[in-house]
């Protein structure tokens, strides 16, 4: 919205500013942290206090904390995109899912019974459903893979699929690995990151995804602004959630988190880059969904000498403080984005 201030340029001529993309990412994201620091730190005393985890290693230290911020930096976050983002239906549309994907997470935390896991796991499906019928009905329906020149047009019947499958593993990966101060949010920041460069600098330029033979995305500027606008409300969620952390962000936050995470590699068009970009959530939180599927429906087990999320695993195995399983995790976590996405771009 700031953006049409450019039109005004010849009235005030710094107004020229908000023609370029890349003040518009420095903006939204210093906005989104300013904002989302005031609001944690004057409103996080209205929030519900957190039940603490069953079966969770040290889950009675984070009892009675301040939990589900995620519906202060989400909502930050949301009212900062409309105003620094230059706005298409798409847009509008994924933030108010992600808006929607943090109250249903927000309502978990505030009930006094926590839902259940076949009730929060049929909202996720619902919400991963309206997103892929929303991408294709109003955005890129093509796909590119890692070791293959072509882009791939897709049929509905097998995009919609794909793209439910995609977000609600990025919803609940996400969800499973938010139980120790910091982790979710440093993992989910550096996958933010490393998106919010793709779209702007390879996917939305011309001349660098021609030489990559990658899709040009002519919105990818626009993906850049409304990504580093979520890292810098997430910057501010981690002041507060640095161990020892003085609030968490809940459902509300790891489900709108893991939604939008989702979501933007859905736009890239390439699926592959959620192994890439999210390797440690998805390892951290996925293994634990597929070894629970095994047991519940196959009556089948799987993994059991491990503990999971891997993070309760390797406290409790290996006897790894909070600090070392956040550190140890972001480590893998950047070597491994920069191993396989060199890898993957370069290969094609």
């Amino acid at each position: 919205m700031i953006s049409f201030l450019a039109g005004l340029q010849d009235r005030f001529g710094p107004f020229r500013l908000f023609e370029s993309y890349s003040v518009l990412i420095v903006v939204g994201m210093y906005l989104g942290f300013f904002l989302s620091w005031i609001a944690i730190a004057k409103l996080s005393g209205r929030l519900p206090t957190d039940r603490g985890r069953e079966f969770a290693v040290e889950n009675a230290k984070s009892k009675g904390k301040p939990t589900g911020a995620g519906i202060i930096f989400i909502s930050v976050f949301a009212a900062t995109t409309l105003l620094c983002t230059p706005l298409t239906l798409e847009i509008v549309v994924v933030v108010a899912l992600a808006f929607v994907a943090m109250l249903s997470g927000y309502f978990d935390d505030a009930s006094n019974k926590p839902w259940g896991e076949y009730t929060k796991g049929l909202v996720d499906l619902a919400i991963a459903v309206a997103a892929a019928v929303a991408l294709w009905l109003i955005g890129d329906r093509t796909i590119w893979l890692p070791f293959a020149k072509d882009v791939y047009e897709m049929h509905f019947w097998s995009y919609i699929p794909y793209a439910t499958l995609l977000v609600w593993i990025a919803i609940n990966t996400t969800n499973c690995s938010d139980g120790v101060d910091g982790l979710s949010g440093t993992l989910v920041m550096v996958s933010l990151i490393m998106l919010g460069v793709l779209f702007y600098f390879v996917l939305g330029h011309k001349d660098i995804s021609a030489y990559l033979l990658l899709p040009h995305l002519p919105e990818g500027a626009r993906w850049s602004v409304m990504t580093f606008t979520l890292v810098g409300c997430l910057l501010a969620y981690l002041w507060f959630n640095a161990f020892p952390s003085r609030v968490l962000m809940g459902d509300a936050g790891s489900r709108a988190l893991g939604f939008f995470l989702g979501v933007a590699i859905l736009k890239t068009g390439n699926p592959f880059l959620y192994v890439t970009l999210a390797t440690v959530l998805l390892v951290n939180g996925g293994t634990g969904l597929v070894k629970v599927a095994f047991l519940r429906f196959l009556k089948i087990r799987i993994f059991h000498n491990t503990r999971f999320p891997l993070h309760d695993h390797m406290r409790q195995s290996h006897n790894w403080s909070n600090t070392q399983v956040v550190m140890n995790f972001l480590i893998i976590q950047i070597l491994a984005t920069i191993g396989l996405l060199g890898i993957i771009l370069k290969l094609r």
